[in-house]
């Protein structure tokens, strides 16, 4: 276990173990400073040994496409090439090579392996709201750019510019709202 990495975030000294994952806060043993540090099960667990690359001893013994002087442990179940214990990537029961890994994940060709997901419900949120967003926005540019043109000859109605804004204010103001709702659920 390596408590002292975890250090204090104002005098920056290593803290212990009396500290970690209480309910209530636990002065810092040097500063005084009321911390409360919560550490996952897994800080605790011992790091595992990796697996050692084995040196080719005989002549004609299978090698590592990567590592030609390292002994073959597994061929990729993607391309075929054999891998040493030091190019096995194993995910969800293959092994791969770092190469096959790479563009698998690329071009999104691993199931389960995403980097990255696009959000269709938000995107078709944004394509239902912000038409009328821009609408709001545009009612308000025009209410503020003409406000001082003349009105219509037939029938000359100054309220209108006040009205707009009001109905144009509080349009953008509840999409506004709505789509603040929508990114905090």
């Amino acid at each position: 276990m390596n408590t002292l990495l975890v250090q204090c975030p104002k005098c920056r000294i290593g803290l212990l173990d009396g500290v970690f994952n209480r309910q209530e806060l636990a002065p810092c043993p040097n500063c005084d400073e009321p911390l409360q540090v919560e550490l996952f099960p897994a800080y605790f667990r011992p790091v595992g040994v990796g697996a050692k690359g084995e040196l080719v001893l005989t002549e004609g013994e299978s090698t590592c496409f990567y590592h030609p002087q390292k002994k073959a442990a597994v061929p990729c179940d993607s391309c075929g090439r054999f891998l040493c214990s030091l190019c096995d990537c194993q995910f969800k029961g293959l092994h791969l090579c770092p190469t096959c890994l790479e563009t698998g994940q690329k071009k999104k060709r691993i199931q389960g392996m995403e980097g990255e997901r696009t959000l269709y419900h938000r995107q078709a949120l944004m394509m239902a709201i912000v038409p009328l967003y821009i609408t709001g926005f545009a009612a308000i540019y025009m209410a503020l750019r003409y406000r001082r043109e003349p009105g219509s000859i037939v029938q000359p109605i100054r309220w209108w510019f006040p009205l707009t804004m009001i109905f144009a204010s509080l349009q953008v103001l509840g999409f506004t709202a709505l789509i603040v709702m929508a990114f905090l659920h």
